[in-house]
């Protein structure tokens, strides 16, 4: 748990730190000498970061409905009820990354 703590800590110094130079641009780039599209490429990471999130949840869920099932067999339907309504939730949120890079790019 502290080594997460740590990685937010220095995940958000680092983002703060970060942001002051991405408006310190004041005139556009020309269009010939532009570099690679950088909306493009962060797009791409945080598609990849949602899905990477997305398989591990869906992992767990799985996971522990299999464990609850095992358990308590006679539960067998409320459990895998609510197992397809939590990977709903979770698939609707790499949806909707996709939906906003989409609108972003």
């Amino acid at each position: 748990m502290k080594k997460v703590g740590w990685f937010i800590f220095v995940f958000t110094i680092g983002m703060v730190v970060a942001s002051p130079a991405a408006f310190a641009q004041t005139q556009a780039a020309p269009a010939a000498a532009a570099g690679p599209n950088w909306t493009a490429i962060a797009a791409g990471f945080g598609m990849a970061l949602a899905a990477f999130g997305g398989a591990l949840g869906q992992g767990r869920v799985a996971s522990a409905a299999c464990e609850g099932m095992a358990r308590n067999p006679g539960a067998g339907g409320a459990i895998r009820a609510a197992m397809i309504l939590g990977l709903v939730f979770i698939e609707t949120l790499a949806l909707l990354t996709l939906v906003v890079i989409f609108s972003k790019v």
